[in-house]
């Protein structure tokens, strides 16, 4: 099952990750997401390693972004691949049989693109401008999801993803979306994943509810 809130870690060095995933750990994420920049492949797969061992203490889930074959070495649960990465139709074919794949997307086209490559959830975004990505893509807003999922109409998991914060949450799930990807937001105060997890199982619970009206 994939989550519902995704910690993207931070840091300006690797020791810098480990801690912060640690943090967030701690503080109660069901998933982190390893996200280096910039880095050698070796760093990557040493600092992997490290945050196995604290995701695996937490019972918390582990995705690489982009360097799957490191995904693959340390077993992590699933490897996001950003627009300009490796296939996810290649990706699949190196990974295990429960290693869940994860695709960036900007647009429909991009969506459908992914589910098309079968991936496993999409992180769709940004939500708006954000400095821990390069090159951003054109930011969707509240507005911007509501025209995709509307046209879109598929299961696949959509994650919001893009400077999002605590006050931004309720307004991006009414649109639609599955779950939401954070960063900075948690990285200043991991006390809010608490009030993530609030808002999330709070629709979580009227999507049960309204699955036991239509019945």
């Amino acid at each position: 099952m994939i989550s519902k809130l995704h910690y993207i870690s931070q840091g300006k060095s690797p020791e810098e990750h480990l801690q912060n995933i640690k943090n967030a750990c701690s503080s109660g994420a069901e998933t982190v997401q390893l996200r280096l920049k910039n880095v050698e492949e070796d760093i990557v797969l040493e600092t992997a390693k490290k945050v196995k061992e604290i995701t695996d203490n937490f019972q918390t889930r582990l995705i690489i972004n982009d360097y799957y074959k490191v995904a693959i070495a340390i077993k992590a649960d699933g490897v996001h691949l950003g627009k300009t990465d490796a296939c996810p139709n290649l990706v699949r074919k190196e990974l295990a049989s429960w290693q869940i794949i994860g695709g960036t997307a900007n647009t429909l086209k991009d969506c459908e693109a992914l589910i098309e490559k079968k991936v496993d959830y999409i992180g769709l975004g940004p939500f708006r401008f954000t400095n821990t990505k390069e090159n951003l893509s054109p930011v969707l807003g509240v507005a911007g999801y509501k025209v995709i999922l509307e046209e879109l109409k598929t299961t696949v998991p959509i994650i919001a993803v893009g400077g999002i914060t605590l006050n931004d949450a309720e307004s991006i799930i009414e649109t639609g979306v599955y779950g939401l990807a954070v960063s900075s937001e948690i990285t200043n105060n991991y006390n809010v994943i608490s009030n993530f997890h609030k808002i999330l199982l709070k629709d979580r619970a009227q999507e049960q509810i309204f699955k036991f009206d239509k019945n």
